[in-house]
């Protein structure tokens, strides 16, 4: 029964990524959701918008701010006197609750990526930004289905230990240790950077103390509390973020009379929205006879129009590459047994849907009560959408009112940032301390309070790399970070851990060849794809802006002073990039998806599969039997954990 389940679910992932159109940018940090060429060029194409700040009470925000981080302390302090063993540290002694459990994992995704990056998304592009809502719940039905209880019963804090269970311990933990940390800081840079750019934004606190703040705030989680202080961070932040866009929705629901049909009529007639989608979007200088263009906000294709770059990124990013992240499989390890890890995925899905319905409607709202134009002149990305409509609906009840709210949604999706890194923090620290230190340098003899040192000691390290790095970034696109860390689970990991679980033949060969194979496939497509800069494209649309300006000069008509300042931009431009290369010293992408995922997961497997079969070993086929009772009935999970 349970293969023909396994069989269901991946022919399942594998068919289902086709209507999981989601665009790549939405899985990075606030600041680079959707701020790519496409944005940009909407933003530049749109008519001129006035350039509105958010008037705002910074000290009621500052104040909400230092609230949200009082809490959050004291939790790490309650949390960190009950962190004194290695299985306090990296799973929470395995006392979280399956409701506990399914909060935490659901404020993985109930994040500032989805509150404040989707709902710009949405409007701004209406429908393509709707598909980032759904690809996200087939991650969830891949857990359910192979991964959850399997995982519990065998792993003890790794995935490293799940895949040493039967192979070579040595190998595969080194292998293993060196995707997962590869893993967590290529997306905890991503979450670094767009959590310094956010309070940037917010707050206006420069770049540089912003990434300061929120990596020694990661630090503190992470470090002294362990994933005790990391699971409650999460369970408050998602309610509150829960309590947060309920009170928003109903804020919006009485604007439009608690009448869908109402709403989606304004969405349909705004004529901003359709001023938007015939100038920015469609670039239709003039409105064609009969065209609904508020309709077309509605419907499929204003941003994704590359069918293979949809499915790829389905597959790389979703469907699997959620499924191969080491933080949020170390969150099967942090409940008592198998049906609290059931229990736990069922509520994230319930919790995740839940509010991916109300960021849906948010985004329309946003687009309706706010205008895509206004949210563009205030932020290019989109990301202000929802905190601008809260400023406004609130505002309606008492100014007052309206500053608290916004300050309290800043606050809260700041904390999901915090909370989020500090995940990460601890899936590094786990694969360098566990796997690493304890499990292959001191064989398993090391004491607890040494496991917990070299945890805590390995936490503060790839914590400290991820804030230098973050401070280097900051005038660079790390989107492509978030792409390569997915397909990399997609096309590394997964394959390491399903066949390892379901396949009698596996070996120690096979599961680091898929995971060295899916590293550096990744690494290479994602080096000679789009997502890396080439100066000489930059300059071929730098030399079609010279051309039309200039066209326009010759033929006698006076320029104004904006394509004056853009004439002279543009040659700069064109100056500095037409003899530049990309970092591979390409002039064009060899590759041309944004995500490798149709490639590179399906030669992982493929290599996973071959290289087993061509280096077989006996004594790890016969101890299959004994993983498949261990991960079916969670025989001796117990005495494991108390080791």
């Amino acid at each position: 029964m349970r293969g023909h389940i396994v069989i269901f679910a991946l022919i399942f992932a594998l068919l289902a990524p086709s209507i999981a159109l989601i665009p790549a940018q939405a899985l990075a940090g606030p600041d680079t959701y959707i701020a790519h060429a496409v944005v940009n060029e909407a933003g530049k194409s749109a008519a001129p918008a006035a350039h509105p700040k958010v008037a705002v009470d910074k000290r009621i925000t500052v104040t909400m701010f230092c609230i949200f981080i009082a809490i959050t302390l004291g939790i790490v302090y309650w949390a960190s006197k009950r962190t004194t063993t290695t299985g306090a540290y990296y799973a929470a002694s395995s006392s979280i609750t399956g409701l506990q459990n399914g909060w935490a994992m659901a404020g993985d995704f109930m994040s500032a990526a989805s509150f404040l990056g989707v709902s710009g998304l949405i409007s701004l592009f209406g429908w393509d930004g709707m598909m980032y809502c759904i690809g996200t719940s087939f991650a969830y039905v891949t857990l359910l289905l192979v991964m959850a209880e399997p995982c519990r019963n065998v792993g003890k804090y790794t995935v490293g230990d799940i895949l040493s269970f039967r192979a070579s311990p040595r190998p595969v933990r080194a292998t293993m240790a060196l995707a997962a940390v590869l893993l967590s800081i290529m997306y905890l840079i991503v979450q670094m950077v767009g959590g310094g750019k956010l309070m940037e934004l917010l707050l206006g606190i420069p770049y540089t103390w912003s990434v300061i703040i929120v990596g020694v705030l990661m630090l503190i989680y992470a470090v002294a509390g362990g994933m005790l202080a990391t699971t409650w961070v999460q369970i408050i932040k998602a309610g509150l973020l829960m309590g947060g866009g309920v009170i928003l929705f109903i804020l919006m629901a009485a604007h439009f009379g608690f009448n869908p049909l109402r709403f989606f009529s304004e969405v349909v007639s705004n004529p901003k929205i359709q001023s938007w989608v015939q100038i920015a979007l469609l670039k239709q200088p003039v409105a064609q006879p009969g065209f609904e263009y508020g309709r077309r906000f509605l419907e499929p294709g204003l941003l994704q129009t590359n069918v293979w770059d949809q499915v790829s990124l389905g597959i790389g990013s979703f469907l699997l590459g959620v499924a191969g992240m080491p933080h949020i499989l170390m969150r099967f390890f942090t409940v008592p047994d198998a049906k609290a890890a059931r229990k736990s995925i069922v509520v994230a899905m319930i919790l995740i849907g839940l509010f991916f319905v109300m960021v849906t409607v948010f985004g329309l709202g946003a687009a309706v009560i706010v205008s895509p134009q206004t949210i563009v002149s205030v932020d290019r990305g989109g990301n202000m959408a929802n905190l601008l409509m809260a400023q406004l609906l609130g505002a309606n009840v008492s100014p007052l009112f309206g500053d608290i709210f916004f300050a309290f949604l800043c606050s809260v999706a700041f904390a999901t940032i915090l909370a989020v890194v500090a995940g990460l923090v601890l899936a590094a620290a786990s694969a360098i301390g566990h796997d690493v230190w304890t499990s292959i340098i001191r064989r398993g003899k090391a004491t607890q309070r040494e496991q917990v040192m070299a945890a805590r000691i390995s936490a503060l390290i790839v914590g400290v790399i991820a804030i230098l790095i973050s401070l280097m970034s900051q005038n660079i696109n790390v989107a492509h970070l978030a792409t390569l860390a997915f397909a990399i689970a997609a096309s590394g990991v997964v394959p390491a851990v399903v066949f390892s679980l379901f396949w009698r033949k596996m070996t120690t060969a096979g599961i680091c060849a898929a995971l060295l194979v899916g590293t550096i496939l990744s690494l290479v497509l994602v080096l000679v794809s789009p997502n890396m800069t080439y100066p000489k494209i930059i300059a071929d649309g730098a030399k079609a802006q010279i051309a039309s300006i200039e066209k326009k000069q010759a033929s006698g008509q006076a320029l104004t002073e904006k394509e004056q300042t853009d004439l002279a931009k543009a040659k700069q431009t064109y100056a500095a990039n037409k003899d530049g290369k990309s970092i591979m010293g390409l002039d064009r992408p060899w590759f041309p998806l944004r995500n490798p995922g149709i490639v590179s997961a399906p030669i992982g497997w493929l290599v996973a599969f071959i290289v087993a079969l061509l280096f077989p070993n006996k004594r790890e086929e016969e101890k299959f039997d004994e993983m498949y009772v261990r991960q079916t009935t969670g025989m001796g999970i117990d005495e494991l954990i108390k080791t």
